[in-house]
């Protein structure tokens, strides 16, 4: 099974989702703003990503500098909480296919683990 958590109104997450199309893959589309990943599959993303929290964390995002986010002494914990009660700081899209997750910024690289 192949998923992407998508957001249909940012233009990479439209652009990785036709992608993973294009390779004949139907995937299970998750709008994580409505559906958003409990903290401990948001835990497992990274796991599968190989990154820590603040490696997918919105930065930019006004939530973001609202709410501290940018404090070093702040746990991974806290961070993902933060990133599940305002999915907005989630990056996307992500693509999770067998077990393997990849960022599709650029869009190219969810590639790999579509192969």
């Amino acid at each position: 099974m192949t998923k992407i958590l998508h957001n249909p109104r940012c233009s990479k997450s439209r652009a990785t989702l036709d992608l993973v199309k294009s390779k004949g893959i139907e995937p299970v589309v998750v709008e994580y703003l409505k559906d958003t990943p409990s903290s401990s599959e948001l835990f497992e993303i990274l796991t599968m990503l190989g990154k820590g929290p603040r490696d997918i964390i919105r930065s930019g995002e006004a939530i973001y500098k609202e709410l501290g986010l940018g404090d070093a002494d702040l746990s991974d914990d806290e961070l993902i909480e933060a990133m599940v009660d305002n999915p907005i700081l989630i990056e996307r899209p992500i693509v999770i296919k067998d077990g393997k997750a990849a960022i599709g910024r650029p869009i190219e690289d969810v590639l790999a683990i579509l192969e």
